[in-house]
């Protein structure tokens, strides 16, 4: 239990929400003890915009290119975080989530759902957000090739 809340505690650092402060180094730990990433994936409906804004950056960081442990784990919770796409409000958790939920093996019906979600995010008052949100529905169209010309028409 003790590290769980070390984990927290550990992406509560920051001088505002969008500072990465320690995301390298719990990228690191996350990487070595993979285990910890069912902590870290908890953490991103985390009441805190810096906690959650930092988890969010920590897996995108760490599933880039995931050892299988690893990428297990997160591929068990691709449904909750599926659903976290549309309820996330922090900026930084919503570009995450647009560039790490792609990159999960999805069903074309899985695809479908993530990328009318992100379509919403074109709407977003973040610059970030929007460019996120065009990677990510890119990223789909190798799940569902049948939205390729639609994400041409939006490029």
């Amino acid at each position: 239990m003790p590290r769980q809340a070390d984990l927290r505690s550990q992406l509560a650092v920051g001088r505002h929400a969008l500072d990465p402060a320690r995301v390298p180094q719990i990228t690191e730990m996350i990487r070595v003890h993979p285990r910890r990433a069912t902590r870290l994936i908890e953490l991103l409906w985390d009441d805190d915009p810096g906690v959650a804004n930092r988890a969010a950056d920590t897996l995108e960081r760490v599933y880039h290119d995931p050892l299988p442990a690893l990428r297990r784990i997160v591929e068990e919770n691709k449904e909750a975080l599926i659903g976290l796409l549309p309820e996330a409000r922090f900026i930084k958790l919503r570009w995450n989530l647009a560039f790490t939920i792609p990159r999960l093996p999805l069903t074309a019906p899985e695809a479908r759902r993530v990328a009318a979600t992100l379509e919403t995010y074109l709407d977003d008052r973040s610059s970030i957000v929007k460019t996120a949100a065009l990677h990510g529905l890119a990223d789909l169209t190798r799940h569902d090739p049948a939205s390729l010309p639609a994400v041409l028409d939006l490029l």
